[in-house]
């Protein structure tokens, strides 16, 4: 319930503050003086977004606050979490400084807007005669009906069932898009693994087969250089070995005459023995070495698989390769088989849907059971508010699909002529029928439905005063178990005020500002007589608008 709205520099208004009643408020006032100005500062409480040209005074910040008692609201756990403090008192404060910045305040806590508007949609209810009105939404259609057929109870177990249906589904979704693409991966890494394994590669390798490829491919050049060296060596008739030797015998004959001369002998022997060897292993260098193309074919061939292999995996070394070909296997070796888990979650959900459906046929059971009563009373209504050939039909089709609240698809579709056709309230219903049409509809069901602060601008308008007579003992119905906040120009509504506000213009220092002012009990009956005859009102709208008022 909104008990208190205050504001301060906003527009026309430089300080006000009103006190709602917790039945039936109406606020009255000239054209022009104000009244949507009300409703713009409450709105920027809802969480509109703020217009930086609001400031009655530039220099000063614009504060609107408003105080709700929401002791009946069930609001503690969005409080929880949102990590809000939680009072069955609540603020909420809206700032915008000069310099354009907008802040908004839940019991002091710094919030955003988008918990604002949520927080907000569940304390008033504000209709305005040309806004989209929440009567054109079908999910508040199909709420008016749960609620006269009783379905809450049923419908919050529906839908605990219902998010784990939904959120199972999107489970299994994903269970097999990633079997799927688990089956493809591992397919690939089965074909990565099994060409790796084929190469049957072995440490080391690599820098064998390219230099056993380098002296295959130089064979012919090997032999011609180690074989002229044997020659040359060991072989030739003046060969370097045995011209050495000659040279040592000589030598060794001087062994006697000095320690240095012995020691030069010694190493040219040594030499002619190194020579020696180095021959030997040229005579054998040129016997092994010859030209075989099968085996160069060979070598390249085994090369090309390495290369290709490590250029695939972009590696530079064969162990490299068996790294990878080590973690493939073990890769392959844990791949889970996600099979039986879809199947068991495709059995699960739809153990569950069956009890969803059985429970979506018994709540559409339900709702087609109020339909007629509803019609009849909304028609009926309808008539006494001057609209004797509009008519409300509640179309249930169902969509065999489970949703978040069954399988019906529900739409009121109205006619407001004699032989009109029944179309979806949105493309048929003007805006005085609209407003009409919605009061009927939430007076039925305000007990079973928990209906915010009703606010009603001027859904009045444009009827006749007998219409108004009748729209203004409706609301005062409503008001008896809701609070309800109406701005009328009708006498006849302003006269079921419990609580009745006059908002009004003056000049003060040179500036026009808007104000509001609690009328008493004479003041009541003198402003309902100006809007029945004028200013100053006739002796006869005096009396007919104390008749009003004690009617």
């Amino acid at each position: 319930m909104l008990k208190r709205l205050q504001i301060r520099n906003y527009a026309l208004i430089d300080e006000l503050e009103i006190d709602f009643s917790e039945h039936l408020t109406i606020i009255t006032g000239e054209t022009g003086a104000g009244k949507s100005i009300l409703l713009g500062a409450l709105g920027m409480v809802m969480g509109e977004r703020a217009d930086m040209k609001v400031f009655y005074n530039d220099g000063e910040k614009c504060v609107v606050e408003a105080t709700f008692d929401v002791d009946r609201y069930d609001l503690q756990e969005f409080f929880t979490e949102n990590e809000l403090d939680y009072d069955s008192e609540l603020v909420i404060r809206r700032e915008l400084s000069p310099a354009g910045k907008s802040r908004a305040f839940v019991n002091d806590t710094p919030v955003n807007n988008q918990i604002l508007q949520r927080l907000t949609e569940s304390l008033i209810d504000l209709h305005q005669q040309f806004d989209t009105l929440d009567i054109h939404n079908v999910n508040f259609q199909l709420r008016m009906i749960d609620a006269l057929a009783d379905n809450a109870p049923m419908l919050k177990t529906y839908q605990q069932g219902y998010r784990k249906y939904a959120s199972d589904r999107k489970k299994l979704a994903a269970l097999i898009d990633q079997s799927e693409n688990g089956a493809k991966e591992m397919e690939f890494m089965r074909f990565q693994y099994e060409e790796l394994q084929k190469a049957a590669l072995v440490s080391g390798e690599q820098a064998t087969m390219e230099e056993e490829l380098l002296r295959l491919t130089n064979a012919e050049h090997i032999k011609l250089t180690y074989g002229s060296a044997y020659n040359y060596l060991n072989e030739n008739e003046q060969n370097i070995i045995g011209q050495l030797r000659e040279i040592g015998r000589s030598m060794s004959s001087t062994r006697k005459f000095s320690g240095e001369l012995s020691a030069l002998s010694d190493r040219l022997d040594a030499v002619v023995i190194d020579l020696q060897d180095i021959a030997k292993d040229c005579e054998r260098i040129d016997e092994r070495t010859e030209h075989d193309p099968q085996r160069i074919s060979e070598v390249q061939e085994r090369l090309n698989i390495v290369y290709k292999l490590q250029k695939k995996h972009a590696v530079n070394t064969i162990d490299d390769l068996i790294k990878i070909q080590e973690a493939l296997e073990a890769q392959l070796g844990g791949f889970t088989d996600l099979g039986a888990t879809i199947a068991q979650l495709e059995a699960e959900i739809k153990e569950n849907a069956d009890r969803l459906y059985e429970m979506a046929a018994t709540m559409s059971t339900r709702r087609k059971s109020v339909v007629a009563d509803f019609e009849q009373k909304v028609v009926q209504m309808l008539t006494q508010l001057s609209m004797p050939h509009a008519r409300l039909q509640v179309a249930i089709e169902d969509t065999k699909a489970l949703s978040n609240t069954g399988t019906d698809d529900v739409q009121f579709l109205f006619a407001s002529n004699a032989g009109s056709k029944y179309l979806p309230i949105k493309d048929v219903a003007s805006g005085g029928e609209l407003s009409r049409l919605t009061l009927c509809t939430k007076s039925l069901v305000a007990d079973a439905i928990p209906l915010p602060t009703l606010i009603f601008d001027e859904i009045d308008s444009g009827v006749s005063g007998d219409v108004s007579m009748k729209m203004g003992l409706i609301l005062k119905e409503l008001s008896s178990r809701h609070q309800v906040i109406s701005i009328t120009h009708t006498p006849q509504v302003a006269a079921r005020a419990d609580r009745h506000y006059f908002v009004f213009k003056k000049v003060h220092e040179n500036r026009t500002v808007t104000n509001v002012r609690l009328l008493t009990q004479e003041e009541r009956v003198r402003s309902i007589a100006v809007m029945l005859s004028g200013n100053p009102p006739s002796e006869s709208a005096l009396n007919t608008a104390l008749e009003l008022v004690q009617g």
